[in-house]
């Protein structure tokens, strides 16, 4: 048995509790099982090696509750012939044929190996993927497994289904989903899990759709889509379907608590109401919103709602830190209101409310029964820190560059702001090997 004590000069145990200073956490093993004065915790476990984390915060580690690892290797690539001009062009002239359906299996393993190490300097203890890459079928979640439990993270893993490029193509991604969801079965405490994943109403039949939940249900794991990611959605699903998105998904039975929807940029009054009254779980990416012309996703109104959210990086802007100033920041100046989405709940998003959006217990808070999944946080700032300003002053004013140290499931796996067992070098270089490769496929 492990026991460690984490004494920092404050303590964030949830997004809503008070941070408290001079509190540090005791974990053993795997688990916080106390948390307590500084004094309190070395009375307690006078024999427990204690870290030194003065002139920093111990906080949860963050949830990346939304992202797309293989998007890494289309950063900075070239411009489409036609460049696009809205969310439907985006798709289907430049990332559909120049980046998913170029992907291999060696691109996805090597983006994967890179954002692993990327989120966990960022303090990203958990996450979810999704892939959508038809030439790396079968076999390329089994491969992202492999990598995610290399790098001791918290994973849930799945293949975006989708019947755009026919129906063999179709049944192979809900076969994807299926095999990892099935692998990882056996070991329940295991750190990588797999999802259900379909893609949209407009590339994929209500049969499918239902075919896909059904086959989630059956095995106790929760379904993903995309959901209302600009205008198109809505506007096709309405003239093809007879209503929108969330309308069709609630007459379809899939809309509920054990599904996820991610984006919901553009919803209708009855869409929003209906995410409320099913009680669907909402992911919202500020900065990918943004990039593709998406557009503001109502987030502060949901979470009034009483909707629960979770934040994700899409794979655009792998910070997260930057992901919860976006959200910080956006919907201030949509509503022309700075007492919106205050810090608090945007770190709530980040830790607890991207836990709970998941389906994963006992994360996201530092108290006792949670899993130890923490960051030590540098907290050098030109101003005081108090009780009341540190929540946000860690949202506006940190980066990756101030996380020391990363906890997952009670093991250090970033020391110093090392990445432990990572050759970041190496690891970049492979990336830019790979994006080279995809770049050329793709034109």
């Amino acid at each position: 048995m492990t026991t460690t004590l984490i004494l920092g000069d404050w303590l964030v145990t949830s997004a809503s509790r008070s941070p408290r200073a001079e509190h540090g956490v005791c974990v053993i093993d795997g688990d916080v099982v106390a948390t307590g004065t500084h004094g309190e915790l070395r009375a307690s476990y006078p024999d427990a090696p204690v870290v030194n984390a003065a002139g920093h915060v111990v906080m949860p580690g963050f949830v990346n509750a939304h992202t797309h690892l293989y998007g890494v290797l289309a950063h900075g690539i070239p411009a489409a012939a036609k460049p696009p001009t809205d969310f439907w062009s985006f798709l289907a002239d430049y990332w559909w044929p120049l980046v998913e359906d170029a992907l291999d299996s060696d691109m996805v393993v090597a983006a994967t190996d890179w954002g692993c190490a990327e989120m966990l300097r960022s303090g990203v203890t958990s996450f979810y993927d999704i892939l959508e890459a038809p030439n790396a079928l079968p076999g390329a979640l089994l491969a992202q497994k492999e990598v995610v439990e290399r790098h001791k993270l918290r994973g849930l893993l799945s293949f975006e289904a989708t019947e755009r490029a026919g129906p063999d193509v179709a049944r192979l991604g809900l076969a994807e989903n299926l095999a990892l969801i099935d692998a990882c079965a056996p070991d329940p405490q295991g750190l990588v899990a797999g999802l259900m994943c379909w893609h949209t109403t407009f590339t994929c039949s209500p049969s499918f759709i239902v075919d896909a939940h059904g086959m989630a249900q059956d095995r106790g794991v929760r379904s993903h889509a995309h959901v209302n990611e600009g205008v198109h959605e809505g506007d096709w699903c309405n003239e093809h379907r007879g209503m929108r998105t969330l309308e069709l998904y609630d007459s379809l039975g899939v809309a509920g608590p054990d599904m996820i929807a991610s984006q919901c940029v553009q919803l209708s009054p009855r869409e929003l109401e209906l995410i409320r009254e099913c009680e669907v779980n909402v992911t919202h990416m500020p900065l990918a919103n943004c990039e593709v012309g998406g557009g503001i996703a109502p987030i502060p109104e949901l979470i009034n709602a009483g909707v629960t959210v979770g934040l994700g990086s899409d794979g655009y802007v792998n910070d997260f830190f930057e992901v919860m100033r976006g959200a910080f920041l956006l919907h201030k100046a949509r509503l022309q209101d700075p007492t919106a989405m205050s810090a608090e709940q945007v770190l709530h998003a980040a830790t607890a409310g991207g836990a709970r959006a998941l389906g994963l217990d006992r994360i996201g808070i530092l108290e006792p029964g949670f899993a130890a999944d923490l960051q030590v946080v540098n907290l050098n700032f030109p101003t005081p820190v108090t009780a009341h300003n540190l929540v946000e002053q860690v949202v506006l004013w940190r980066n990756y560059t101030h996380v020391r140290d990363v906890m997952v499931d009670g093991l250090w796996r970033v020391r110093n702001h090392e990445v432990l067992g990572v050759d970041l070098d190496q690891l970049g270089a492979r990336c830019r090997a790979q994006a080279t490769r995809l770049w050329q496929v793709g034109r």
